[in-house]
């Protein structure tokens, strides 16, 4: 009897804990958009397969790549380092440490590196490696999740703040913070403009639900934004007749869009850092389950997949270029730097970088 007593009251209990412990999201209902899988322009190939692998020295996690002017490539780490690769070198060797997490990098006019550093906010680092915040905050409040950056040509700054709730610092690093924000569905991410000559940050668009990657668009008339958790790439307008205005550029992706970077020879290449995950989707409209979920241990909880898979799209959004490796020997894939002789490929998690032979 005793027994039966015990076990009934366990039941009670997770059944409470279940229900009733309080969690970080306040999930909404959506609409996933139904997954059309490794079909079509997405079908399925090993052409991201077997890359030549560039070795970090015990690091990993090289998220984002900035070329310089004089071909020196630089990768931000998840140590927080910031590291080099010279020309005609096969080893990254560090620089500096921002002694937070950066993410997305490029270079100024000035030829400074600009960091979208996840737990600083925007920062600056000139040529002998000083560092200098740039802004970490917007109408007087936070930068919370500072993650990818661009530079126009007239010096304009354009960059992601993922989500304005999850903080990286306080949920446990960048990717507990990023599946919370996926999870909940609110839409806490922005774009945000930086004026280098105003010193001003202002909000373009909000409502995104995890802002990631960031690109000015070749003209110059607008900039592409990866909103992940909607499996989309946007275009906010800077010019024309739409200005202010945002377009839908592709949707429906196989993936969770990451990184954006313009390719130099027309169109852009965009990382998926996960093929989508069919138990997101289904509780797209229940978000009394993925409340519950929540609760879960994180072993039980829903999580990415290793599978490498870039792409290139034209300006209208049109796949020019599929590169996958279902393996996902080199997993996570965040992006692409197109140089003249060799494609490098990015990584959440890797401890090398991928670079393939053009």
């Amino acid at each position: 009897m005793k027994l039966v007593k015990f076990t009934l009251l366990a039941i009670f209990a997770l059944g409470a804990y279940l229900l009733l412990w309080p969690v970080a999201i306040d999930p909404v209902a959506w609409q996933a958009p139904k997954a059309t899988g490794y079909v079509g322009p997405w079908a399925s190939n090993n052409a991201l397969a077997d890359l030549d692998l560039l070795s970090l020295g015990g690091h990993h996690g090289p998220e984002d790549f900035a070329l310089r002017d004089d071909g020196v490539i630089a990768t931000a780490t998840h140590s927080g380092d910031i590291m080099l690769l010279a020309p005609k070198s096969n080893e990254f060797k560090t620089w500096v440490s921002t002694g937070g997490r950066p993410l997305g990098i490029e270079y100024d006019l000035q030829g400074n590196l600009l960091v979208a550093d996840a737990m600083k906010g925007l920062l600056s680092i000139s040529p002998n490696g000083d560092i200098s915040l740039v802004t970490n905050q917007v109408d007087d409040a936070d930068i919370v999740y500072a993650d990818d950056v661009d530079v126009a040509q007239n010096g304009m700054v354009y960059f992601s703040d993922a989500t304005s709730k999850f903080s990286a610092s306080q949920f446990g690093g960048t990717l507990p913070a990023s599946l919370l924000e996926i999870m909940e569905h609110k839409g806490n991410g922005r774009l945000l403009q930086y004026n280098p000559n105003t010193a001003e940050t202002r909000v373009l668009l909000e409502g995104l639900v995890f802002a990631n990657g960031v690109a000015v668009s070749h003209d110059q008339r607008s900039v592409l934004i990866n909103e992940t958790g909607s499996y989309r790439v946007l275009r906010y307008w800077l010019k024309g007749p739409k200005a202010g205005k945002v377009d839908t550029l592709i949707d429906n992706l196989p993936g969770f869009p990451d990184n954006i970077a313009r390719s130099p020879s027309g169109g852009y290449w965009l990382g998926f850092a996960s093929p989508r995950a069919k138990s997101i989707d289904d509780l797209s409209q229940s978000p009394f389950l993925r409340k519950m979920i929540q609760r879960l241990p994180s072993f039980l909880q829903p999580t990415g997949k290793d599978y490498g898979h870039v792409i290139k799209i034209a300006e209208n959004g049109e796949v020019l270029m599929d590169l996958q490796d279902p393996s996902g020997a080199y997993p996570f894939t965040t992006g692409v730097l197109e140089t003249v002789d060799a494609l490098y490929i990015s990584s959440l998690t890797a401890n090398a970088v991928g670079r393939r032979p053009l």
